[in-house]
């Protein structure tokens, strides 16, 4: 591991025999406090509740060292929620942050663009039609979604696909899809339509190990995915003709990072509905945190999951009833969305 300045920001290069990483420290340094606050987070949502605990106990309880309602509280009620806060937090973030940097738009969110809605469309057939496990669910999520991504994806492509042709496409068939939702909750069973529109709500209540396992092991293996896919992204931030000439497939590309990124939004969306606007959000509060030009992954990463951990704590804890975490996310996201809006147009004469 060395330390260097290169082009007047100090980085770290890691290197194992052929491969070798560069790491900003700024970025490094981000991640770190960031880490931070979301352990700080976990732990006040682990000792908050109608059953207040110390740190201690949940310590405690963590360890094994505590048995009995402390240990079922921590371990079996409260852990699972806040692991699927971080995981589907952290997997937003990602999300968002590839599709903002493949379309150079920070306007460019999978729930504006339309894959959310579609994974939601999915997921949402299963329910109806079949009342169907986590894993067709699952199954439903991706399968809506890469439909919706390829639908986009060949509506807006005209030699090559431009961001904003496929933003601009994408919101309609958002709208198309959140319709089709709408009517197909509308034609259901009242008892199947009720639950089914608090689910597509986005909602971390009653989550279970089962779906933060097997979600979790979703999520790690297309992350995965995205450090292969990583350095072609980076170079597509310099344009599609710089990052040809570089020997980068941009089309396999995008359409690579296009595939992924639907997969870790309807991977989420299978386990909790819908969370909005942190995909848009994460994204750029990571890449001003951080100071870099462009998007950066482990940033995003991290804000994703401070942002959806701290979003269910103000959901458990605004209201008398626990309220689905998506409903706190809409109207922090609306915000932030209303000010990037008027920023954006500020700067465009």
């Amino acid at each position: 591991m060395t330390g260097r300045v290169d082009f007047g920001r100090r980085v770290l290069v890691v290197r194992h025999r052929r491969i070798a990483v560069r790491l900003e420290w700024r970025s490094v340094v981000v991640c770190a406090v960031l880490a931070l606050a979301v352990a700080c987070m976990a732990v006040l949502a682990l000792t908050t509740g109608s059953y207040q605990l110390s740190p201690g106990q949940v310590l405690s309880a963590l360890t094994g060292g505590e048995t009995g309602l402390v240990h079922d509280i921590v371990v079996e009620w409260r852990l699972p929620r806040v692991t699927a806060a971080l995981v589907f937090g952290a997997a937003l973030g990602v999300s968002g942050a590839i599709f903002q940097s493949m379309l150079r738009n920070p306007l460019a969110d999978p729930g504006i663009i339309g894959f959310t809605q579609g994974s939601y469309t999915g997921a949402l057939v299963v329910i109806l039609a079949v009342n169907g496990t986590y894993w067709q669910l699952v199954g439903g999520a991706l399968a809506g979604g890469m439909a919706t991504a390829l639908a986009v994806y060949v509506l807006a492509f005209r030699r090559g696909v431009q961001g904003f042709r496929l933003i601009i496409v994408g919101i309609g068939i958002s709208a198309m899809l959140g319709s089709l939702n709408t009517w197909l909750i509308l034609k259901a069973d009242l008892e199947v339509a009720m639950a089914a529109a608090a689910w597509g709500a986005g909602s971390l209540n009653g989550v279970t190990w089962n779906q933060v396992l097997g979600g979790g092991v979703c999520v790690a293996v297309l992350l995965l995915l995205v450090g292969v896919l990583n350095r072609p992204m980076r170079q597509m931030d310099l344009g599609d003709d710089a990052a040809a000439s570089q020997g980068v497939r941009v089309q396999p590309a995008r359409l690579g990072l296009i595939v992924v990124g639907v997969a870790l939004t309807a991977t989420v969306t299978a386990a909790s509905g819908p969370i909005a606007f942190i995909a848009l959000v994460a994204p750029q509060i990571a890449r001003r945190l951080a100071r870099t030009a462009g998007i950066t992954l482990g940033p995003a990463a991290f804000a994703g999951a401070l942002l959806c951990l701290a979003a269910d704590y103000l959901a458990q804890h605004i209201a008398p009833t626990p309220l689905p975490v998506g409903i706190v996310t809409v109207v922090l996201g609306g915000g932030y969305l209303g000010w990037l809006l008027l920023t954006e147009a500020r700067r465009r004469p």
